[in-house]
């Protein structure tokens, strides 16, 4: 007597057992790696986990001075998700503000309830859309020149913040910051020297040696935040709307296409689960008048040009908050303010140009949407045929129009300091390229010539896909 076949309740059961299996064996391949990574470089991993204080340090400051945030709760929920990711994602995936969020509340002077408010809203719609699968889809219709325009407009802009970080042309300013560059030049080539490690611990010393003084330690005590319905609709739509493309494209999809870039030996995570990421770490912490957080193309960088390659990088890092955020936030604090926006300048400076070097490799085989072609004899031989391609397959019309396509986001990035608008931008100029071919293709040829090949603009992201 044959035996039955399984039943669904059956198979269903069986499907989440063998993905259980699967991501308990994933996982523990990730802890391997940042094990020995942290092992093989561990000055390295440390130097890394600083990178991205250029950002992080200027946004906590300012709004701690205006009483938008709690520093000790910030640096809790900041370090928990630092280790979380870290584990996880097994990279150095950052932990940074939400820019516009803190460009709003210091603007108009947000309330603790205003500013968690709109951070609750945004993770509440990064997790619809990661959720439902929406965010899958806009990443896969998104075209690539698209995305490197944001990467690359990001990284620009990260060096103008810098340039705002400055403290001024004061005669001692311009030295530290002139050695500073020159030893940033240096660390190209001496790439085992922790740079940003050596920079943080020449910072602790004109703390240390500085006129202010250290706060002693204080154990944290959390209080939990409800806002109202009025300072609910303030932060939503008054900051969290505007936030909403910015951690879309910058601190999910973008992030994914880098961090597959930077490290290609590593499994990249998905946008869905970088966004269900963002989503549970600011509902649990913003309730807690934690700082709105979001991972972001630019603290990526910044990590991996200072010598991060791994999880563990960030788990010491967020060991180190959480430790500062439980027993010492007004030490913590006081550290932050005193800490020089000279050494700070630099570090930026160093993550922009890290995020602007992507934009290299948008007509090579590097990019996620070209590969190398079959090097056969008969593709050698269409090669010859046709010197206007290269490995890529990509005529110089082509490369031009994906160089534009770029360069639009870059522009409408930096022109009007909003990714959506660069995004706005770099869409329509591919949108009009397509148009154009499709125009060529369609109209009549009165020379009775025939079309051979694709001259025009070949993406795989097409108006068809976004039909």
């Amino acid at each position: 007597m044959e035996a039955s076949p399984p039943s669904r309740r059956s198979r269903y059961v069986n499907n989440i057992l063998e993905h259980s299996q699967r991501a308990k064996q994933g996982l523990w391949e990730i802890q391997r790696y940042n094990v020995q990574t942290f092992r093989r470089q561990p000055l390295s991993e440390i130097s890394g986990s600083f990178g991205d204080l250029g950002t992080l340090l200027p946004i906590l400051i300012a709004l701690t001075d205006i009483e938008a945030i709690s520093v000790s709760s910030t640096l809790v929920f900041s370090g928990l998700a630092n280790i979380f990711t870290g584990l996880i994602f097994g990279i150095p995936l950052p932990v940074q503000p939400m820019k516009a969020i803190a460009a709003v509340a210091l603007a108009q002077n947000f309330t603790r309830a205003e500013i968690a408010s709109a951070g609750l809203f945004v993770a509440g719609a990064i997790g619809f859309l990661s959720i439902t699968g929406l965010i899958h889809w806009f990443t896969k219709v998104i075209p690539i020149p698209v995305i490197k325009g944001i990467q690359v407009g990001t990284g620009l802009s990260l060096i103008i913040t810098a340039g705002k970080l400055y403290p001024g042309s004061y005669h001692f300013n311009s030295l530290i910051l002139f050695l500073a560059f020159l030893a940033l030049l240096a660390s190209s080539t001496f790439r085992r020297v922790p740079y940003a490690l050596v920079v943080l611990l020449i910072g602790v010393l004109f703390v240390v040696g500085g006129p202010g003084h250290l706060l002693g330690f204080n154990i944290w005590h959390p209080h939990v935040l409800v806002p109202a319905p009025k300072s609910f609709q303030i932060g939503t739509l008054e900051a969290g709307i505007g936030q909403l493309p910015l951690t879309t494209l910058n601190s999910v999809i973008a992030v994914a296409f880098l961090a597959s870039d930077l490290l290609p030996e590593v499994e990249a995570p998905s946008v869905t689960s970088l966004g269900l990421s963002v989503m549970v770490i600011n509902l649990v912490g913003c309730w807690f008048s934690s700082m709105p957080v979001c991972h972001g193309s630019g603290g990526l960088a910044a990590q991996y040009r200072f010598g991060a390659r791994s999880g563990a990088s960030i788990i010491f890092l967020g060991l180190l908050k959480l430790l500062l955020g439980l027993f010492a936030s007004e030490i913590a604090s006081s550290f932050f303010k005193a800490f020089p926006n000279t050494l700070l300048c630099i570090l930026v400076i160093a993550a922009g140009l890290e995020l602007v070097k992507v934009g290299e490799s948008l007509n090579t085989a590097g990019a996620r949407d070209l590969s190398p072609i079959d090097r056969s004899n008969s593709a050698t031989e269409e090669l010859q045929r046709d010197s206007d391609k290269n490995l890529t397959g990509l005529t110089e019309e082509q490369r031009k129009r994906r160089w534009a396509v770029m360069f639009m986001t870059v522009a409408g990035i930096l022109a009007f300091k909003n990714d959506a608008i660069g995004f706005l931008a770099g869409i329509l100029c591919h949108w009009s390229f397509q148009l154009q071919d499709l125009w060529e293709h369609r109209r009549p040829r009165r020379e009775g010539g025939i079309r051979l090949g694709n001259g025009g603009y070949d993406d795989s992201r097409t108006l068809r896909d976004l039909a």
